[in-house]
């Protein structure tokens, strides 16, 4: 099955999206989707084009999905909060000369200073829009569910750009594995509450509401507020969102408002044991809680019924986990080491980058950077990354991308990004600098630098100049020092030291 045979699945009648444009049904999602394929192949995309999608969560973003799909061309999506500097770099990492956009994008002088050719944008409401235009031919027979579908883009921990090839096998499969755990029926309204630009959004909140024939209503924004009024609006029956907003909408709810609601999806990293009780006891209802990844989408996953106390569930059907020590070797129940990931749901690499792929895909395994420990049944518990990154808002962040910009920056000579403890995001950076000998550098001026190059959600928190870095014995910078007396969360920056020397 190919991802854009999922259309098929609905009753013509039946609700498929719930929007900001109203309601769509499958067969109005089905031409929507091939007006788009009409005006996508009369622009020249063939198969195995990359084309990116720079857009909110909105119901044509799924309808331009899948025409891009049913081409034989790869959907390359982009987060809507990068910034022109970060999304020209992705276009022309991926080679993209074509982008679906939910507004204009000024990019030229970001693609410019990237040496890239110019980049066609094509509206997204346009792109839908009813067309005269003749159908393209359909895709040969030999075109089947392992070609690529999507590259998903992230931050390797160097900070550098690296984007997962999955293919139709890997988010059909993971779709069908996902939804033989959680049982979703085609009356379902699932309201998607996590980005569509991450495969764990794209999976557990279109996807599998697809392959059900059920309907999906999908939020541009989603905040727990929200994710509230919606489902309280909408009679939403399946929430899937991310760990850190569900203790909000505990907080927020009555029990009333979410009385339409069979249970909720929270994929990601892990919920805190007395936040999954809070909101069972509360309103109810079961949590199915997981854990996923970009290069895998969802590897771990509890049915609903079942609590978690801690853990990310267990490995979902036809998918196999592995922990291994530093010997490679498994270790036993209880045992911290790397988890390992085999099964359909697992990337065919990283795209153009052949060494960073035969590194992270050995002998069948998906190597994560995940460190965890498993219990007898099987259930996985994270115990942190073996990799240096942030995880703020459902977002991961490479310190060291922050650190570069950061060093581009005149007057810096040192520079390191470290995560502290944040009560809202979960975790942020903390930016901890040198200056050159007799240099000045203004801490709004550096801010403002960075607001240009970065999106908001890789911000630092703080920033903290120090007049040295403290070292381990073998020179590196000493991370743990540096946080030793770690900035006040809010704190005015003069009332802590930094804007002087520490």
């Amino acid at each position: 099955m190919l991802v854009q045979d999922l259309l098929q699945r609905g009753n013509d009648s039946d609700d498929a999206v719930y929007s900001q444009l109203g309601a769509l049904t499958y067969l109005g999602l089905r031409v929507a989707a091939e007006n788009g394929r009409r005006r996508l192949y009369a622009r020249g995309i063939r198969r195995g084009a990359r084309v990116a999608v720079f857009s909110r969560n909105r119901a044509e973003y799924i309808a331009a999905a899948m025409a891009v799909a049913s081409l034989g061309a790869v959907l390359v999506p982009v987060n809507f909060q990068l910034t022109e500097r970060e999304t020209a770099a992705i276009l022309k990492d991926a080679d993209c000369h074509c982008c679906l956009t939910d507004r204009a994008l000024d990019l030229s002088a970001a693609l410019d200073r990237e040496n890239f050719a110019p980049v066609v944008q094509l509206s997204l409401a346009d792109l839908i829009e009813p067309t005269t235009l003749p159908p393209p031919p359909p895709l040969p027979k030999e075109f089947g569910p392992d070609e690529p579908c999507a590259i998903f883009y992230g931050s390797s921990p160097d900070g550098t750009l690296r984007g997962s090839v999955l293919s139709h096998r890997n988010l059909v499969m993971n779709a069908i594995d996902v939804q033989q755990t959680v049982l979703l029926q085609r009356t379902e309204n699932v309201l998607c509450a996590l980005p569509v630009y991450q495969p764990l959004g794209w999976v557990c909140g279109v996807l599998c509401a697809l392959y059900v024939g059920a309907a999906v209503s999908i939020l541009e924004t989603f905040t727990p507020q929200k994710i509230v009024d919606v489902t309280r609006a909408m009679q939403v029956t399946v929430i899937v969102a991310a760990p850190s907003a569900l203790p909000y909408v505990t907080k927020l709810a009555e029990p009333a408002d979410l009385k339409s609601l069979r249970f909720s999806l929270v994929v990601g990293r892990g919920l805190p044991p007395e936040a999954e009780d809070a909101f069972r006891q509360k309103f109810g209802v079961g949590v199915a809680l997981g854990y996923g990844l970009t290069e895998a989408a969802v590897v771990t996953l509890s049915p609903p019924e079942v609590s978690c106390g801690g853990s990310v569930g267990q490995a979902i059907p036809d998918v196999r986990i592995r922990v291994a020590g530093a010997n490679e070797l498994p270790v036993s129940h209880g045992e911290i080491g790397e988890l390992w990931v085999q099964g359909p749901n697992v990337m065919h690499g990283y795209w153009r980058q052949g060494e960073a792929s035969a590194a992270a895909l050995r002998d069948g395994w998906l190597h994560t950077g995940d460190m965890a420990r498993l219990n007898k049944e099987g259930c996985v518990y994270l115990m942190g990354r073996r990799g240096a990154y942030i995880e703020s808002l459902g977002e991961e962040i490479a310190p060291r991308e922050i650190e570069r910009l950061v060093l581009s920056y005149p007057g810096i000579r040192e520079a390191a990004v470290v995560d502290v403890p944040d009560p809202q995001r979960g975790e942020a950076g903390c930016c901890f600098y040198t200056v050159e000998k007799d240099g000045i550098v203004e801490e709004k001026a550096l801010k403002k630098y960075l607001q240009k190059r970065l999106a908001l959600f890789k911000m630092p928190r703080d920033f903290r100049e120090m007049a040295e870095m403290p070292r381990q014995e073998d020179g590196r910078i000493d991370t743990a020092r540096l946080l030793a007396a770690p900035l006040p969360f809010g704190a005015k920056p003069s009332a802590v030291g930094s804007g002087g020397r520490i």
